[in-house]
């Protein structure tokens, strides 16, 4: 039986190696029936070579990392380690969180459980975890105020595409009013002067929601102005010249026109 002196200095060995990444020392070290009771990555298992392959993954997301042991208190056959890591989180995505450059110190204790000079059992808690957790919340914060100006811009772009003014016929009152379903739609309305004093009136939706449809909604608009100058006199002219354009130029995953 290993004295705990012993045990502690293969935990020491086992940590320091886990931390430089060497996992030939880590293989050597780890009994046969090794078990693993985190979950370093996503869908890791417990047994030693899923273990091997979430320390690979932890350490290839991070710069050189620097370990320091503050405590060891063995009993038993186990071994408690408590120890700092600091390290850079720039090279890759860990934990749900891309690289951010930041310097990240994460403080842990780990257990091990010896066995005939092996290591047979590891549990771990830190607090490396929760510092990510906070992380990806804020990129997340990040990326939804990224999304949120782009539609601001569609908004305007919409907006932009409806007409001003209303055109003024006698006998009649025009009160358009516009309301899309989400933030931005794909529904617009338009007058277009023809022959004669006469007004044309075009109300359209583009099929599905939000930003392609409002982009796609902003280009028949124009068209419709272009096109209905040219052909002034009959709207089914102006209406085939119109979709024989949008569908050579929208490309058939994109919303429609109707």
């Amino acid at each position: 039986m290993s004295s705990a002196e012993e045990n502690m200095a293969l935990a020491r060995r086992f940590t320091e190696a886990r931390a430089k990444g060497d996992l030939d020392a880590l293989d050597e070290m780890m009994a046969l029936n090794f078990v693993n009771h985190d979950k370093i990555v996503p869908g890791q298992e417990p047994d030693r070579d899923d273990y091997l392959r979430g320390i690979a993954a932890f350490l290839a997301a991070l710069s050189p990392v620097r370990l320091i042991i503050e405590d060891q208190v063995a009993g038993g056959d186990k071994v408690v380690t408590r120890f700092i890591i600091y390290a850079t989180h720039d090279r890759g995505e860990l934990m749900g969180v891309a690289p951010t450059g930041r310097d990240l110190n994460h403080r842990g204790i780990v257990v091990h459980r010896i066995v005939e000079g092996k290591i047979a059992e590891e549990w771990g808690m830190g607090t490396i975890g929760a510092k990510l957790r906070r992380q990806r919340l804020e990129q997340e914060i990040r990326e939804r105020e990224r999304i949120e100006q782009e539609l601001q811009v569609a908004r305007r772009i919409q907006q932009a595409s409806l007409p001003e003014e209303v055109p003024k016929l006698e006998g009649w009152q025009i009160s358009p009013y516009y309301q899309p379903a989400r933030e931005v739609g794909g529904d617009f309305y338009d007058f277009h002067l023809l022959s004669e004093g006469r007004v044309g009136v075009v109300v359209g939706d583009a099929t599905g929601k939000g930003v392609p449809a409002a982009l796609v909604m902003s280009t028949t608009c124009g068209m419709l102005q272009a096109v209905s100058r040219a052909l002034a006199s009959s709207p089914g002219e102006v209406l085939a010249q119109v979709n024989e354009t949008l569908l050579a130029r929208i490309p058939s995953n994109m919303p429609t026109c109707s």
